[in-house]
């Protein structure tokens, strides 16, 4: 039983503008890509005004980044560093934290903290926040506006991304539609053209994708995609490795496509080409899964939680679209440009179908569970929604499946005068019937040509000896065989609504396919419901906090006018908190070295709660070190801080601070 190739008409052109239609939905709705990380949090918090200026400055993401020597700088009022460059690693378990230290004394007024760095699954992040130190002041910093990824560069990042997908699904799912579903589809160039075509796509997006991801993840300028130096530090990155581990299983790829499309196509012994299949099987099957595993090692399941489980199920569920979409593109090319496909294939092709779509379920549940995480996240998350939009497309895709089931089935239930002898007519090819069909008409439409043409016979009309061959009426000949071949497939279309229907099917269901394929790609450069969900509450639960979690630090400049008299104290309350706190004093020369004074004393006070003051007699610990434990702060709020220092038996001075505390 085979079907015949339908001509594309209006019903495609339909197709395939609602298709174009929903694909500028989605992607005139998709924001730049969204990285899988996010900041949970910061110390100083954003928005806060510290009573001294902080030591470094610490930022917790959601997961592991990629930290380089510029990924945090701090800026103070007039835009100059505030910072010595030197990032610290504070990651401690599943704490993910990073620190860089600030320049001693800092002056008062509005700091900017800008960061920049790249997520675990790849994706670019950025941002900025502002603290202050003693009161916020103007700034001139100006926070960046530009998305990370965005712009023309992540356009054409996108594009790639998409384009690699496509290429992978059409390349494996090819190749296993013919191993499996139609082994005679080997030599049918539609087919070649098809899956070669699907090679070079999927070669050419990971290459652009290599020379692009210097710029999307660093500064955007196309320019910066042909820099060698970023092009290096790129391939020493986990994705750089994966895009380098892709080009070169697409090598080995490229040899499977030429023994499948070259040497098993000569094969003529049975047994010969069944240990060729095996063999073809067995190889492409591993540099399929080699080939899905550089899209999970690199991206989002390698990251989060169970990236032991999440890996190869997102490999599994990689193979699974391309066995089903892969495959059904090859039979849309087969049923359209090919001279016939047998029933047997479309049979074998729908069961491996139906088992794509059940490991897709189950792989896909899974994906879901894992990035969205709670009923909340999949309604109140971009990714939630946009997966609920998944979830739909899927389903109309498996009612259109089981609908060209159906067709299929039909087939196989035509009564053997209407399928088996039909079919084996169409196998073996019309081409003799039309041919027959062909001559007879060149016969009729040949005889009125006078002496000395050659009939449709081929012998003259004159003599009846040798023929004498005229090109230009074989030519004519040739070209009225066409015509009735062309005329005769249309009647068959025509007249085999079953044919027809699973035509349609399938060409509904690629449509589909299509926009499938783009909100999968849009969903993989989109934050997960769980992670956004995480850092909403981190960002509700801290929220802009005028109190650094963490000792309160002063330094207090004084001059009593005597001998000795000028200097400096250095003031540390810990843990900078209601309850008991430890006092540390280290009074210091201006050259910073230590002070010997007869004398220290503090004293603190609320005054907005008519608190104190309360005195804090510290004891002598050693030249310029003095102590206090136990100090009790009452309550929360903005205590003022006074020292008095004495120098000698006359020369004394008070200074003060406000400082916040709770």
């Amino acid at each position: 039983m085979t079907t015949t190739a339908p001509r594309l008409g209006t019903a495609l052109a339909r197709l395939l503008i609602l298709a174009a239609a929903l694909l500028g939905t989605l992607l005139a709705g998709a924001a730049p890509a969204s990285a899988h990380a996010a900041l949970t949090g910061s110390d100083p918090k954003d928005g806060a005004v510290v009573a001294t200026a902080p030591k470094e400055v610490n930022l917790t993401f959601s997961e592991q980044v990629a930290m380089s020597a510029d990924s945090i700088r701090v800026l103070d009022p007039a835009g100059r560093r505030a910072d010595t460059g030197e990032i610290r690693d504070l990651c401690s378990g599943s704490i993910v934290r990073y620190g860089v230290e600030l320049r001693a004394g800092l002056p008062d007024g509005t700091y900017t903290v800008a960061w920049q760095t790249v997520s675990a699954d790849s994706h670019p992040i950025a941002g900025a926040f502002t603290f202050s130190i003693g009161a916020p002041s103007a700034t001139s910093v100006a926070l960046p506006d530009r998305e990370p990824g965005g712009g023309l560069v992540g356009a054409l990042y996108g594009i790639a991304r998409y384009l690699s997908y496509a290429g992978f699904a059409v390349l494996v799912g090819g190749g296993a539609f013919v191993l499996v579903c139609w082994p005679r589809g080997a030599s049918v160039r539609p087919v070649q053209r098809t899956v070669v075509r699907a090679w070079l796509t999927l070669t050419g997006a990971t290459l652009v994708m290599l020379l692009l991801r210097n710029p999307y993840t660093g500064s955007g300028e196309l320019s910066d995609a042909f820099d060698l130096a970023g092009l290096k530090s790129v391939l020493e990155t986990k994705t750089g490795a994966a895009l380098t581990s892709r080009l070169l299983l697409l090598g080995a790829a490229a040899l499977f496509v030429a023994v499948l499309f070259g040497s098993y196509t000569r094969r003529t012994d049975p047994k010969e080409k069944k240990d060729l299949v095996f063999g073809l099987g067995i190889g492409g099957a591993v540099v399929a899964t080699g080939i899905a595993g550089t899209w999970a090692l690199a991206e989002h399941a390698s990251t989060g939680i169970q990236p032991g489980i999440a890996m190869p199920v997102d490999i599994l569920h990689l193979l699974a679209v391309a066995a089903w979409l892969g495959g059904l593109t090859v039979l849309l090319v087969a049923l359209h440009q090919a001279p016939s496909v047998e029933r047997a294939a479309v049979e074998r092709f729908s069961k491996v179908a139906f088992a794509s779509v059940a490991v897709l379920a189950a792989t896909g549940l899974y994906q879901s569970w894992r990035q969205v995480g709670s009923w909340s996240a999949l309604t109140g998350t971009r990714y939630g929604q946009l997966l609920l939009v998944k979830i739909g497309l899927m389903a109309v895709l498996v009612g259109i499946a089981w609908i060209s089931r159906r067709w299929t089935r039909r087939l196989a239930d035509l009564p053997p005068a209407e399928g088996e002898e039909r079919g084996a007519e169409g196998i073996a090819g019309t081409a003799g019937a039309e041919d027959a069909e062909g001559v007879k008409d060149g016969e009729a439409s040949g005889t009125d040509e006078g002496p000395g043409t050659t009939g449709a016979s081929g012998t003259d009309g004159a003599s009846g000896t040798d023929p004498v061959v005229d090109p230009e009426r074989a030519a004519q000949l040739a070209r009225q065989r066409a015509a009735v071949a062309t005329a005769r497939r249309k009647r068959e279309r025509d007249a085999d609504p079953e044919r027809s229907g699973l035509r349609r099917s399938v060409l509904t269901e690629a449509a589909v396919a299509v926009v499938l394929l783009v909100v999968t790609t849009v969903l993989t450069a989109t934050e997960p419901g769980r992670t956004e969900e995480e850092a909403g509450r981190s960002t509700a639960a801290s929220g802009p906090a005028a109190v650094p979690d963490r000792p309160v630090d002063i330094r207090l400049p004084f001059d009593t006018g005597g001998v000795d008299g000028k200097g400096v104290v250095r003031l540390s309350l810990d843990p900078g908190r209601t309850g008991a706190n430890g006092l540390h004093l280290y009074v210091e020369r201006p050259d910073g070295k230590p002070l010997d004074v007869p004398e220290i004393k503090v004293a603190l006070t609320l005054e907005a709660k008519d608190v104190g003051p309360l005195p804090v007699a510290p004891d002598r610990i050693q030249a310029g070190h003095w102590s206090a434990s136990g100090v009790q702060i009452p309550m929360s709020g903005e205590w003022r801080i006074q020292v008095t220092v004495r120098t000698s038996d006359i020369d004394q001075t008070t200074i003060d601070k406000n400082v916040k505390i709770g």
